[in-house]
């Protein structure tokens, strides 16, 4: 996988606050099980901080209130896909401009209008406006401010302590999956699993796997927006193991010694690596419908 050498980066969708946090502040969570509840408290909208849930606590307030610097002013040197190519963060900005491409013209076959969710780099620890969170909760998306946050060193950790290959495309994977939260909140769809319990048939679940699944037609599309000059069987191997990697079951034995299907929200390594490669045979979202059925 390569971008293509004179394709053009639109910076402008990621904000980077890099070192400019509150340092680590609130350790939230810990552990992969921890990790793996915060970022479903973080997702249904839940101040980790414990606050009340499912309230907007920066309503009204800016893009510069929140992330801490105007909208756009990002990493000036991540400007074609040479820099994408070269640098790990340039790189990223690459995957999420050519994932919100791809979703722009899926909505507009539907004719229905895509809004662009801005990406933030952050270290250690970010305010947002799902509340206060650290890097120990992994990669999110937040439904309230629409952003998908995430402290790049968490690919280290997704090698390291997950055991993942790695590889630019599980980058893509982790990126595309979040977004794919981001359509599942413009669809209303997430709407369904603010009050989802856990477990391995849970609203939950059936969101994270959709999001799995979303993420796959993505992969399927992503050459053709233009940014990308090709996707290799490597690339999607990279990403199914990153899939497997991060399933529920993987992660509790790991941390845990043991396995407890009642306290899934994400589904099994097997599930997320399925899903993924359905929507990545499939290449469409109408086939990524987790909430009806066996899953």
């Amino acid at each position: 996988m390569r971008f293509r050498r004179g394709a053009r980066l639109d910076p402008s969708q990621v904000s980077d606050v890099r070192g400019r946090g509150g340092g680590r502040g609130l350790a939230v969570g810990g552990g992969g099980l921890g990790l793996i509840i915060l970022v479903v408290a973080l997702l249904l909208g839940v101040d980790p901080t414990g606050g009340s849930g499912g309230s907007d606590p920066y309503s009204g307030l800016d893009d510069q209130a929140i992330t801490g610097q105007p909208p756009g002013q990002v990493i000036e040197e991540c400007r074609t896909g040479e820099d994408a190519n070269r640098r790990e963060d340039c790189r990223v900005i690459g995957f999420v401009n050519d994932i919100q491409r791809h979703w722009a013209s899926t909505f507009e076959q539907s004719n229905r209008r895509y809004e662009k969710a801005t990406t933030v780099f952050f270290t250690d620890s970010v305010q947002t406006g799902c509340g206060f969170a650290s890097s120990q909760v992994g990669p999110f998306y937040c439904p309230p401010d629409r952003r998908v946050y995430i402290d790049l060193g968490f690919f280290d950790e997704l090698r390291g302590r997950f055991g993942a290959s790695g590889g630019p495309f599980a980058e893509a994977y982790v990126i595309a999956h979040e977004y794919g939260h981001h359509v599942q909140n413009l669809l209303g769809v997430l709407d369904r699993v603010r009050q989802g319990a856990t477990g391995p048939e849970s609203a939950a679940v059936r969101s994270e796997l959709q999001a799995d699944c979303y993420a796959g037609v993505w992969a399927a599309n992503a050459v053709k927006t233009g940014l990308l000059e090709n996707v290799t069987q490597q690339d999607i191997n990279d990403a199914l193991d990153a899939a497997a990697a991060v399933g529920d079951d993987r992660i509790q034995e790991t941390t845990q010694g043991q396995v407890n299907p009642e306290s899934w929200t994400h589904g099994s390594s097997e599930q997320r690596r399925r899903w993924f490669g359905k929507g990545f045979e499939r290449g469409r979202p109408a086939d990524c419908n987790t909430f009806a059925g066996s899953i």
